[in-house]
């Protein structure tokens, strides 16, 4: 697990963490990469928080990464179609491309949020 300070620079360190981790995962390492850093941006601009937690793992064919935050606000996808001159909003249209779910529970422990992207390999 890696804990880090919510600021854009970040993304790379968390979705190099994430990737390090899940090298030997039967899922594309670029959707890897792709959901880690979709899920760790919206959580750094969308989160009213200063930390947030990125964790990775794996059971029984279901491979899984999460992005933890203490806001509890659920993220909302934009609505499509998006305009193509707009900066922004397609981060969780591409996790749901890219993985085979995606969800939100509210952490009651910590508080906050886990929004996670999972992949099921048999």
């Amino acid at each position: 697990m890696i804990v880090f300070r919510p600021e854009l620079e970040k993304v790379r360190i968390a979705r190099d963490h994430v990737a390090e981790i899940t090298t030997d995962w039967p899922v594309n390492e670029y959707f890897i990469r792709l959901v880690a850093s979709e899920l760790v941006t919206n959580a750094v601009r969308h989160a009213a928080t200063e930390v947030i937690r990125v964790h990775a793992c794996a059971g029984e064919g279901v491979y899984v990464i999460e992005v933890w935050d203490a806001d509890r606000r659920p993220p909302v996808p934009a609505a499509q179609p998006l305009c193509p001159e707009s900066p922004g909003g397609r981060g969780l249209w591409i996790v749901t491309d890219c993985a085979d779910r995606w969800g939100v529970r509210h952490d009651d422990d910590d508080g906050g949020k886990v929004v996670y992207a999972q992949w099921t390999r048999h």
